[in-house]
């Protein structure tokens, strides 16, 4: 762990001594004012650095989109739905994790966006595995849900141009497998198969790039960060500090 502290000196003003977050009270606002400013100066903001998660998360979506899409397109028998149900119900476990991690980094596009993966997978694997009455309906409204999902967080993620691509591809995909599952029609299926293919190749991509860069300390492949995105990845310490006491988790409420 890293403590990352703002060094201002500790100067007693004119108040009343400050023990804690304990402040005396009384009518001199001259006094209040000096035990701000001595619960300002005592106070620290810890941070933990992390490794990122998203190369886990994109290669996780990759590779579960890889096969439901190969149910989906033929290339894995519809005997074998279970089997591909069970598979997949890791990729919840996975991303789950990458979403925690995610808004421990104080990052809530991909916490969010990982998270809604993970309920996405999981509702898939559990209805597809029990082979639930009116499951393949039930998944189409949920599929349908999830596009204006992906829809939503694509309009907030266009600074972070690799991810932005990736959502622009799920919102079809999705979109065509809500149609496929509450109308039935077989064509659909497959055209939702094909766009799932498509989404692990980008999502194999993003998970690629990103490690690298995590590596090497430097863009090597494509993301296309901008913005207030770019500028994060190039800030220094100070620039990265601003408004934190304003940030979820130091601020009092949500």
């Amino acid at each position: 762990m890293v403590a990352v502290v703002r060094e201002d000196e500790q100067v007693r003003g004119p108040g009343p001594a400050v023990s804690g977050t304990e402040t005396s009270t009384g009518p001199e606002p001259e006094a209040r004012s000096g035990a701000e400013r001595d619960l300002h100066a005592m106070t620290r903001i810890t941070l933990r650095p992390i490794a990122s998660p998203m190369p886990l998360g994109f290669f996780t979506v990759a590779i579960s989109s890889a096969v439901t899409s190969s149910l989906q397109l033929g290339l894995i028998d519809a005997a074998n739905r279970q089997a591909v149900a069970l598979t997949v119900f890791s990729a919840f476990v996975l991303q789950l994790l990458v979403s925690i991690l995610a808004f421990g980094a104080r990052d809530v596009i991909a916490a969010t966006l990982m998270a809604g993966f993970a309920g996405a997978w999981l509702a898939n694997g559990l209805v597809t595995a029990t082979d639930a009455h009116g499951g393949a309906q039930v998944l189409g409204v949920m599929n349908l849900a999830f596009t204006v999902f992906a829809a939503l967080m694509a309009s907030v993620a266009r600074p972070k141009r690799v991810l932005w691509v990736l959502l622009l591809i799920a919102v079809p995909r999705y979109f065509v497998a809500g149609l496929h599952g509450v109308s039935g029609v077989a064509v659909l299926g497959q055209v939702a198969g094909a766009l799932g293919m498509l989404l692990a190749a980008v999502a194999m991509y993003a998970a690629y790039a990103l490690m690298l860069e995590e590596l090497r300390g430097r863009e090597v492949l494509w993301i296309g960060r901008n913005g207030p995105v770019r500028d994060a990845m190039r800030a220094g310490l100070d620039g990265q500090l601003q408004r934190l006491e304003r940030q979820a988790g130091v601020r009092r409420t949500l």
